[in-house]
């Protein structure tokens, strides 16, 4: 498998449907010292899924892109874009109930881009919650 370029345009965030796709994804990030990146069909709607466990100990995430992104998760929250059993981080971050697959990736996108240190793609993505 190609290695997802950093940060990942939303095209290519991987469906992780199903076990053997997550396990797939999730170990191609790990081998790759990547943040995983992925988004789930849950039914009709979408979760978005990213861990940095998978980047190694040499990748760390800053209170910066961690307050963006708690940030952002409580905007997405508070416009019932996903649900509020919503994660986060530090380490992991789970968005449950997206509506639509487009939406999910634009997401997974630009939390990729805020784990790799630019929250402004996040902020963007989440100031006017669709």
């Amino acid at each position: 498998m190609e290695p997802l370029p950093t940060p990942c345009p939303a095209h290519l965030v991987p469906d992780a449907t199903g076990v053997g796709s997550f396990n797939a994804a999730y170990q191609q990030a790990q081998s790759q010292q990547a943040v995983f990146i992925a988004i789930e069909s849950q039914g009709p709607r979408w979760t978005v899924k990213a861990d940095t466990l998978t980047a190694g100990p040499g990748h760390p995430v800053d209170d910066a892109v961690n307050d963006a992104a708690r940030d952002a998760v409580m905007r997405l929250v508070a416009a019932g874009e996903v649900r509020s059993d919503a994660y986060a981080g530090p380490v992991y971050y789970v968005l449950h109930g997206v509506n639509d697959e487009d939406r999910a990736r634009e997401l997974a996108a630009a939390l990729h881009a805020a784990l790799y240190g630019n929250p402004e793609p996040l902020i963007q993505a989440t100031s006017s919650a669709h």
